[in-house]
Protein backbone atom coordinates (compact mmCIF):
# COMPACT_ATOMS: atom_id res chain seq x y z
CA UNK A 1 0.00 0.00 0.00
CA UNK A 2 1.71 3.35 -1.11
CA UNK A 3 1.18 5.90 1.47
CA UNK A 4 1.86 8.81 -0.51
CA UNK A 5 -0.84 11.30 -2.37
CA UNK A 6 -0.56 10.19 -6.36
CA UNK A 7 0.35 13.84 -7.28
CA UNK A 8 4.11 12.37 -8.55
CA UNK A 9 4.81 10.16 -11.24
CA UNK A 10 8.44 9.15 -10.46
CA UNK A 11 11.02 7.55 -12.75
CA UNK A 12 12.09 3.95 -12.05
CA UNK A 13 15.13 5.24 -10.39
CA UNK A 14 15.93 5.71 -6.45
CA UNK A 15 19.06 7.50 -5.88
CA UNK A 16 21.39 7.24 -2.67
CA UNK A 17 23.71 9.40 -3.08
CA UNK A 18 25.32 12.37 -4.57
CA UNK A 19 28.48 14.88 -4.87
CA UNK A 20 28.72 17.79 -7.52
CA UNK A 21 26.90 17.04 -10.59
CA UNK A 22 26.57 13.71 -10.09
CA UNK A 23 24.01 10.90 -8.19
CA UNK A 24 24.20 7.54 -7.75
CA UNK A 25 21.86 4.43 -7.03
CA UNK A 26 21.74 1.77 -5.03
CA UNK A 27 23.63 -0.21 -7.45
CA UNK A 28 26.23 2.72 -7.98
CA UNK A 29 25.44 3.28 -11.30
CA UNK A 30 26.07 7.06 -11.90
CA UNK A 31 24.49 9.71 -13.69
CA UNK A 32 25.00 13.24 -14.75
CA UNK A 33 22.41 15.63 -13.08
CA UNK A 34 21.35 17.94 -15.71
CA UNK A 35 17.87 19.33 -14.16
CA UNK A 36 19.41 19.89 -10.43
CA UNK A 37 15.64 19.53 -8.99
CA UNK A 38 14.30 22.07 -11.46
CA UNK A 39 16.93 24.35 -11.31
CA UNK A 40 17.48 24.38 -7.51
CA UNK A 41 21.02 22.98 -6.73
CA UNK A 42 22.89 25.44 -8.21
CA UNK A 43 25.88 24.84 -6.40
CA UNK A 44 25.78 20.66 -6.72
CA UNK A 45 24.87 18.05 -4.32
CA UNK A 46 27.01 17.89 -0.69
CA UNK A 47 28.65 20.82 -1.60
CA UNK A 48 31.08 21.61 1.57
CA UNK A 49 30.35 25.00 2.42
CA UNK A 50 26.37 24.27 2.42
CA UNK A 51 27.16 20.73 4.09
CA UNK A 52 29.39 23.44 6.92
CA UNK A 53 26.45 26.33 7.14
CA UNK A 54 23.90 23.60 7.97
CA UNK A 55 25.90 21.47 10.51
CA UNK A 56 27.06 25.05 12.09
CA UNK A 57 23.14 26.28 12.68
CA UNK A 58 22.18 22.91 13.76
CA UNK A 59 24.47 23.59 16.66
CA UNK A 60 22.48 26.71 17.75
CA UNK A 61 19.10 26.67 16.78
CA UNK A 62 17.14 26.23 13.56
CA UNK A 63 14.07 28.17 14.56
CA UNK A 64 12.78 30.91 15.76
CA UNK A 65 9.53 32.34 15.55
CA UNK A 66 9.42 35.87 13.99
CA UNK A 67 8.37 37.03 17.51
CA UNK A 68 12.02 37.04 18.07
CA UNK A 69 15.03 38.88 16.07
CA UNK A 70 17.30 36.97 14.92
CA UNK A 71 20.67 38.49 12.56
CA UNK A 72 20.66 36.06 9.59
CA UNK A 73 17.54 36.93 8.30
CA UNK A 74 19.22 41.06 8.08
CA UNK A 75 22.26 39.46 6.42
CA UNK A 76 20.22 37.79 3.39
CA UNK A 77 17.95 40.67 3.16
CA UNK A 78 21.07 43.05 3.01
CA UNK A 79 22.95 41.07 0.55
CA UNK A 80 20.15 40.54 -1.84
CA UNK A 81 19.47 44.68 -1.69
CA UNK A 82 23.30 44.77 -2.71
CA UNK A 83 22.28 42.69 -5.21
CA UNK A 84 18.73 43.43 -6.86
CA UNK A 85 18.40 47.21 -5.94
CA UNK A 86 15.07 46.51 -4.27
CA UNK A 87 15.68 47.05 -0.36
CA UNK A 88 12.94 45.32 1.21
CA UNK A 89 12.58 41.76 1.79
CA UNK A 90 10.03 39.35 3.06
CA UNK A 91 10.88 35.44 3.36
CA UNK A 92 8.90 32.27 3.01
CA UNK A 93 9.58 28.56 1.76
CA UNK A 94 8.96 28.80 -1.96
CA UNK A 95 8.15 30.32 -4.91
CA UNK A 96 4.19 29.87 -5.05
CA UNK A 97 4.93 31.66 -1.42
CA UNK A 98 6.71 34.66 -3.03
CA UNK A 99 4.20 35.07 -5.85
CA UNK A 100 1.37 34.62 -3.52
CA UNK A 101 3.34 38.07 -1.45
CA UNK A 102 3.64 39.67 -4.47
CA UNK A 103 -0.14 39.43 -6.14
CA UNK A 104 -1.15 40.59 -2.37
CA UNK A 105 0.91 43.34 -2.60
CA UNK A 106 -0.05 44.40 -6.10
CA UNK A 107 -3.75 44.65 -4.63
CA UNK A 108 -2.59 46.37 -1.83
CA UNK A 109 -1.13 48.94 -3.98
CA UNK A 110 -3.96 49.05 -5.96
CA UNK A 111 -6.50 49.79 -3.25
CA UNK A 112 -4.27 52.16 -2.22
CA UNK A 113 -4.33 53.75 -5.18
CA UNK A 114 -8.28 54.10 -5.67
CA UNK A 115 -9.37 51.11 -6.82
CA UNK A 116 -11.89 48.16 -5.55
CA UNK A 117 -11.27 45.57 -8.02
CA UNK A 118 -7.51 45.77 -9.06
CA UNK A 119 -6.38 43.35 -11.76
CA UNK A 120 -3.19 42.13 -12.83
CA UNK A 121 -1.79 41.16 -16.49
CA UNK A 122 -0.25 38.00 -16.31
CA UNK A 123 1.18 36.09 -19.15
CA UNK A 124 -0.49 32.85 -21.33
CA UNK A 125 1.93 30.00 -21.15
CA UNK A 126 3.10 31.57 -17.65
CA UNK A 127 3.48 29.17 -14.19
CA UNK A 128 3.20 30.71 -11.18
CA UNK A 129 2.94 27.98 -8.70
CA UNK A 130 0.25 25.47 -7.90
CA UNK A 131 -1.26 27.52 -4.28
CA UNK A 132 -4.76 29.04 -5.69
CA UNK A 133 -3.38 32.74 -6.15
CA UNK A 134 -0.49 31.43 -7.83
CA UNK A 135 -2.54 29.01 -9.96
CA UNK A 136 -5.27 31.83 -10.72
CA UNK A 137 -2.52 33.73 -12.51
CA UNK A 138 -1.24 30.70 -14.22
CA UNK A 139 -1.99 30.07 -17.59
CA UNK A 140 -2.21 26.46 -17.92
CA UNK A 141 -5.34 24.27 -18.10
CA UNK A 142 -3.92 21.00 -16.99
CA UNK A 143 -3.16 22.78 -13.60
CA UNK A 144 -6.27 24.73 -13.03
CA UNK A 145 -8.80 22.18 -14.22
CA UNK A 146 -10.93 21.24 -11.08
CA UNK A 147 -9.44 24.21 -8.89
CA UNK A 148 -12.01 26.25 -9.44
CA UNK A 149 -13.49 28.96 -8.64
CA UNK A 150 -10.32 30.18 -8.70
CA UNK A 151 -9.21 33.98 -8.01
CA UNK A 152 -10.52 36.59 -10.43
CA UNK A 153 -8.79 39.88 -11.42
CA UNK A 154 -6.27 38.24 -13.54
CA UNK A 155 -6.27 39.58 -17.66
CA UNK A 156 -4.52 37.40 -19.88
CA UNK A 157 -2.26 38.81 -22.42
CA UNK A 158 0.05 37.48 -25.27
CA UNK A 159 3.83 36.86 -24.02
CA UNK A 160 6.54 39.03 -25.58
CA UNK A 161 3.86 40.81 -27.15
CA UNK A 162 3.49 44.62 -25.91
CA UNK A 163 0.92 46.02 -28.12
CA UNK A 164 -1.29 43.07 -25.97
CA UNK A 165 -0.34 45.13 -22.84
CA UNK A 166 -0.88 48.78 -24.19
CA UNK A 167 -4.47 47.60 -25.21
CA UNK A 168 -5.01 48.10 -21.28
CA UNK A 169 -3.95 51.67 -21.12
CA UNK A 170 -7.65 52.75 -20.64
CA UNK A 171 -8.77 50.23 -17.98
CA UNK A 172 -8.33 52.11 -14.57
CA UNK A 173 -8.84 49.07 -12.84
CA UNK A 174 -5.03 47.69 -13.80
CA UNK A 175 -2.51 48.10 -11.23
CA UNK A 176 0.30 45.67 -12.64
CA UNK A 177 1.88 43.29 -15.16
CA UNK A 178 3.48 40.36 -13.88
CA UNK A 179 5.40 37.66 -16.02
CA UNK A 180 8.39 35.36 -15.87
CA UNK A 181 11.27 36.83 -18.06
CA UNK A 182 11.88 33.43 -19.18
CA UNK A 183 9.10 31.23 -18.85
CA UNK A 184 10.89 27.92 -17.67
CA UNK A 185 7.88 25.58 -16.87
CA UNK A 186 6.28 27.11 -20.22
CA UNK A 187 9.09 25.29 -22.04
CA UNK A 188 12.29 28.20 -22.36
CA UNK A 189 10.47 31.12 -23.67
CA UNK A 190 12.79 34.15 -23.71
CA UNK A 191 11.70 37.93 -23.38
CA UNK A 192 14.19 40.18 -25.08
CA UNK A 193 15.93 42.90 -23.10
CA UNK A 194 14.25 45.08 -25.70
CA UNK A 195 10.96 44.07 -24.92
CA UNK A 196 11.86 44.25 -21.09
CA UNK A 197 12.76 47.64 -21.17
CA UNK A 198 9.69 48.89 -23.38
CA UNK A 199 7.80 47.44 -20.48
CA UNK A 200 9.45 48.91 -17.48
CA UNK A 201 8.87 52.68 -19.76
CA UNK A 202 5.18 51.19 -20.00
CA UNK A 203 4.34 50.57 -16.53
CA UNK A 204 6.58 53.91 -15.34
CA UNK A 205 3.70 55.54 -17.72
CA UNK A 206 0.88 54.11 -16.54
CA UNK A 207 1.72 53.70 -12.90
CA UNK A 208 1.57 49.68 -12.89
CA UNK A 209 3.57 47.48 -10.79
CA UNK A 210 6.56 45.09 -12.72
CA UNK A 211 6.44 42.35 -11.07
CA UNK A 212 8.88 39.65 -12.58
CA UNK A 213 8.97 36.17 -11.19
CA UNK A 214 12.73 34.65 -11.34
CA UNK A 215 11.99 31.83 -9.42
CA UNK A 216 13.48 29.87 -12.14
CA UNK A 217 15.66 32.07 -14.20
CA UNK A 218 17.15 33.90 -11.22
CA UNK A 219 20.32 32.97 -9.03
CA UNK A 220 22.43 33.33 -11.73
CA UNK A 221 21.51 30.44 -13.98
CA UNK A 222 21.29 33.31 -17.22
CA UNK A 223 24.87 34.63 -16.39
CA UNK A 224 23.80 37.71 -14.51
CA UNK A 225 22.71 37.82 -10.98
CA UNK A 226 18.87 38.05 -12.61
CA UNK A 227 17.76 37.78 -16.11
CA UNK A 228 16.53 41.25 -16.12
CA UNK A 229 20.03 43.05 -15.08
CA UNK A 230 20.86 42.00 -19.14
CA UNK A 231 17.99 44.69 -19.60
CA UNK A 232 19.45 47.22 -17.45
CA UNK A 233 15.79 47.87 -15.70
CA UNK A 234 14.79 46.99 -12.41
CA UNK A 235 11.28 45.05 -11.38
CA UNK A 236 9.10 46.87 -8.38
CA UNK A 237 8.38 43.15 -7.17
CA UNK A 238 10.73 40.59 -7.51
CA UNK A 239 10.42 37.15 -6.48
CA UNK A 240 13.01 34.02 -6.46
CA UNK A 241 13.43 30.66 -5.02
CA UNK A 242 14.31 27.59 -5.97
CA UNK A 243 18.30 28.13 -6.08
CA UNK A 244 18.35 30.25 -3.60
CA UNK A 245 18.80 27.76 -0.59
CA UNK A 246 20.59 24.84 -3.08
CA UNK A 247 17.92 22.91 -1.51
CA UNK A 248 17.00 23.79 1.66
CA UNK A 249 13.29 25.21 1.25
CA UNK A 250 13.17 29.54 1.01
CA UNK A 251 11.51 31.90 -1.27
CA UNK A 252 11.59 36.00 -1.15
CA UNK A 253 9.73 38.29 -2.36
CA UNK A 254 11.75 41.90 -3.07
CA UNK A 255 10.04 45.43 -3.59
CA UNK A 256 10.74 48.70 -3.50
CA UNK A 257 9.85 50.76 -0.39
CA UNK A 258 7.05 52.73 -2.41
CA UNK A 259 5.29 49.16 -2.57
CA UNK A 260 6.56 46.90 0.26
CA UNK A 261 5.81 49.78 3.33
CA UNK A 262 2.22 49.27 2.35
CA UNK A 263 1.95 46.28 4.35
CA UNK A 264 1.68 46.85 8.01
CA UNK A 265 1.68 44.33 11.25
CA UNK A 266 -1.09 41.48 10.61
CA UNK A 267 -1.22 41.68 6.72
CA UNK A 268 1.39 39.16 6.15
CA UNK A 269 3.52 36.44 7.62
CA UNK A 270 4.82 32.67 7.72
CA UNK A 271 5.50 30.40 10.91
CA UNK A 272 8.78 29.28 8.74
CA UNK A 273 9.59 32.14 6.53
CA UNK A 274 12.76 33.41 6.98
CA UNK A 275 14.47 30.81 9.57
CA UNK A 276 17.92 30.98 11.24
CA UNK A 277 18.83 27.51 8.82
CA UNK A 278 17.03 28.64 5.37
CA UNK A 279 18.78 32.20 5.89
CA UNK A 280 22.19 31.60 6.80
CA UNK A 281 22.26 28.80 3.93
CA UNK A 282 20.72 31.36 0.96
CA UNK A 283 23.71 33.70 2.65
CA UNK A 284 26.19 30.80 1.71
CA UNK A 285 24.97 30.53 -1.20
CA UNK A 286 24.92 33.75 -2.43
CA UNK A 287 28.56 34.46 -1.07
CA UNK A 288 29.67 31.32 -3.13
CA UNK A 289 27.82 32.13 -6.58
CA UNK A 290 29.58 35.56 -6.07
CA UNK A 291 33.25 34.23 -5.27
CA UNK A 292 33.73 31.46 -7.51
CA UNK A 293 30.71 30.15 -9.90
CA UNK A 294 28.73 33.22 -11.46
CA UNK A 295 31.53 34.41 -13.55
CA UNK A 296 31.56 31.44 -15.68
CA UNK A 297 27.79 31.14 -16.42
CA UNK A 298 27.32 32.87 -19.71
CA UNK A 299 30.70 31.42 -21.12
CA UNK A 300 29.69 27.68 -19.63
CA UNK A 301 26.24 28.23 -20.83
CA UNK A 302 27.32 29.31 -24.48
CA UNK A 303 29.67 26.18 -25.17
CA UNK A 304 26.36 23.79 -23.84
CA UNK A 305 24.37 25.64 -26.36
CA UNK A 306 26.58 26.26 -28.82
CA UNK A 307 27.74 22.56 -28.64
CA UNK A 308 23.85 21.36 -28.92
CA UNK A 309 22.85 23.65 -31.49
CA UNK A 310 26.21 21.88 -33.70
CA UNK A 311 25.12 18.43 -33.51
CA UNK A 312 21.37 19.04 -34.20
CA UNK A 313 20.92 21.34 -36.78
CA UNK A 314 19.24 18.96 -39.18
CA UNK A 315 18.69 16.58 -37.03
CA UNK A 316 14.46 15.67 -38.33
CA UNK A 317 11.79 16.41 -35.37
CA UNK A 318 14.42 19.00 -33.37
CA UNK A 319 12.45 22.72 -34.27
CA UNK A 320 14.69 24.21 -31.83
CA UNK A 321 17.38 24.49 -29.53
CA UNK A 322 17.29 28.02 -27.46
CA UNK A 323 18.27 29.12 -23.96
CA UNK A 324 20.25 31.45 -21.95
CA UNK A 325 23.25 30.66 -19.48
CA UNK A 326 22.75 26.93 -18.54
CA UNK A 327 18.68 27.06 -18.96
CA UNK A 328 18.23 25.31 -22.19
CA UNK A 329 15.21 24.28 -23.98
CA UNK A 330 15.07 21.95 -26.95
CA UNK A 331 11.95 21.90 -28.87
CA UNK A 332 10.23 18.09 -30.49
CA UNK A 333 8.18 18.17 -32.80
CA UNK A 334 5.78 15.87 -31.01
CA UNK A 335 5.79 14.48 -26.98
CA UNK A 336 8.14 11.08 -27.33
CA UNK A 337 6.74 9.17 -24.08
CA UNK A 338 8.92 7.81 -21.59
CA UNK A 339 12.08 10.18 -23.22
CA UNK A 340 13.29 11.01 -19.82
CA UNK A 341 13.34 7.40 -18.60
CA UNK A 342 15.43 6.32 -21.53
CA UNK A 343 18.02 9.32 -21.08
CA UNK A 344 18.53 8.05 -17.43
CA UNK A 345 18.69 3.88 -18.15
CA UNK A 346 20.58 4.23 -21.88
CA UNK A 347 22.45 7.16 -21.37
CA UNK A 348 22.70 8.09 -17.96
CA UNK A 349 21.75 11.66 -17.90
CA UNK A 350 19.02 13.32 -15.68
CA UNK A 351 16.76 15.49 -17.39
CA UNK A 352 13.23 16.19 -18.13
CA UNK A 353 10.83 17.31 -20.43
CA UNK A 354 8.07 20.19 -19.70
CA UNK A 355 5.28 20.76 -21.97
CA UNK A 356 5.18 17.57 -23.13
CA UNK A 357 7.79 17.81 -26.02
CA UNK A 358 10.64 20.69 -24.53
CA UNK A 359 13.83 18.93 -23.21
CA UNK A 360 14.16 21.48 -20.38
CA UNK A 361 17.96 21.35 -19.04
CA UNK A 362 18.68 23.07 -16.07
CA UNK A 363 22.35 21.93 -15.04
CA UNK A 364 24.16 22.91 -11.86
CA UNK A 365 26.29 26.37 -11.70
CA UNK A 366 29.52 24.34 -10.77
CA UNK A 367 29.03 22.21 -14.37
CA UNK A 368 32.39 21.52 -15.69
CA UNK A 369 33.68 22.20 -19.48
CA UNK A 370 34.17 17.83 -19.57
CA UNK A 371 30.78 17.51 -18.11
CA UNK A 372 29.01 19.54 -20.49
CA UNK A 373 30.82 18.24 -23.43
CA UNK A 374 29.30 15.29 -22.08
CA UNK A 375 26.11 16.24 -21.70
CA UNK A 376 25.49 17.88 -25.09
CA UNK A 377 27.03 14.27 -26.48
CA UNK A 378 24.68 12.43 -24.61
CA UNK A 379 21.61 14.45 -25.26
CA UNK A 380 22.10 14.55 -28.95
CA UNK A 381 22.83 10.63 -29.11
CA UNK A 382 19.01 10.34 -26.75
CA UNK A 383 18.07 12.74 -29.38
CA UNK A 384 18.88 10.96 -32.44
CA UNK A 385 18.17 7.31 -31.15
CA UNK A 386 14.67 7.86 -29.84
CA UNK A 387 12.43 4.62 -30.13
CA UNK A 388 9.57 6.59 -32.26
CA UNK A 389 12.88 7.61 -34.44
CA UNK A 390 12.47 11.62 -34.78
CA UNK A 391 13.17 10.87 -38.93
CA UNK A 392 9.85 9.99 -38.86
CA UNK A 393 8.14 12.17 -36.66
CA UNK A 394 7.55 15.40 -39.33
Amino acid sequence: MQHLMPVYRPLDLTLVGGAGCELWDQQGKRYLDAISGVGVTLLGHAHPHIHAAIVAQSQTFLHLSNLFDQHWNHKLAAQLAQITGLTQAFFCNSGSEANETAIKLARLYGHHQGSTQPKILVMHNAFHGRTLGALSATANAQYRQAFGPLLTGFEFVAFHDLAAIEAYQDDPDVVAVMLEPIQGEGGIHIASPSYLKQLRQLCDQQQWLLILDEIQCGMGRTGSWFYYQQADIRPDILTIAKGLGNGIPIGACLAEPKVAQLLQVGHHGSTFGGNPLACRVAYTVLQQLEQNYLCLVAHKGQQLLELLQSKLTGVKGVQSVRGVGLMIGIELSQPVPQLTQLACDEYGILLNVTQGKIIRLLPPLIISTQQIAYLAQQVAALIKALPLRLEDLQ
